[in-house]
């Protein structure tokens, strides 16, 4: 089992090894294998990325994310014009319905809207309006169409897994009532879980997950 110490080298190195995060003003506590990250970044895009980071090291339990956006202020921006500049890069995402995908910014928060087919979609808005300067948050209240089934997102958590030689999909359980999928099993490490998540996240008409899977040996 790894040390604190362990996992702080671990985890600062993945920040570092991570391309779309400026590590210098991110600093790294773990105390039992729980994680804490403070300091601040340049982007909410940044802040998601970093935390995700931290999850796919081995021996990581829990994050407690506390990091900061801050921009220069000379590059303050208008609500007005972070609105536009989304709507700008939805039309040119060829990922991205933007004709049925709302944009409201307030006070430099993002809340998007409307309904799409494929969770892939809404993950893509998503993405791009944390990429535009001036957003300091997104809620993505975009809603899916289809209703899953627990064969298709099964399926597809085992095509993720197999894709991974060293991961066990036999390992995951998978539960599909309505639009809701329940993940359950036990998985060595954080990086596992987020596969199974992101697997079950791909299957159509997914609207929640639940993920009950523990890491752990």
């Amino acid at each position: 089992m790894k040390t604190d110490s362990q996992i702080q080298h671990d985890v600062q190195a993945e920040l570092e090894w991570e391309p779309t995060i400026d590590h210098a003003d991110i600093g790294v506590a773990v105390q039992d294998g729980v994680v804490s990250l403070f300091g601040q970044v340049g982007s909410y895009f940044a802040k998601t990325e970093a935390e995700r980071a931290a999850r796919r090291v081995s021996g990581v339990k829990a994050i407690a994310e506390e990091l900061v956006v801050r921009y220069p202020s000379d590059s303050k921006t208008g609500d007005a014009e972070i609105a536009k500049r989304i709507c700008d890069l939805f039309s040119w995402d060829v990922r991205v319905p933007h004709d049925t995908v709302g944009v409201k910014v307030e006070h430099g928060w993002v809340t998007l809207t409307g309904t799409v087919d494929w969770n892939y979609q809404r993950e893509a808005a998503r993405k791009a309006a944390a990429r535009i300067g001036g957003v300091i948050g997104v809620s993505n209240l975009i809603e899916l169409r289809k209703v899953p089934t627990a064969a298709d997102v099964r399926e597809r958590i085992v095509n993720a897994f197999k894709r991974n030689a060293n991961l066990d999909a036999n390992a995951v359980s998978v539960v599909a009532d309505g639009g809701t999928v329940i993940l359950g099993g036990r998985v060595h490490a954080w990086h596992e879980r987020e596969i199974a998540e992101r697997a079950a996240w791909a299957a159509p008409g997914v609207t929640e997950i639940k993920d009950n899977i523990i890491v752990g040996i």
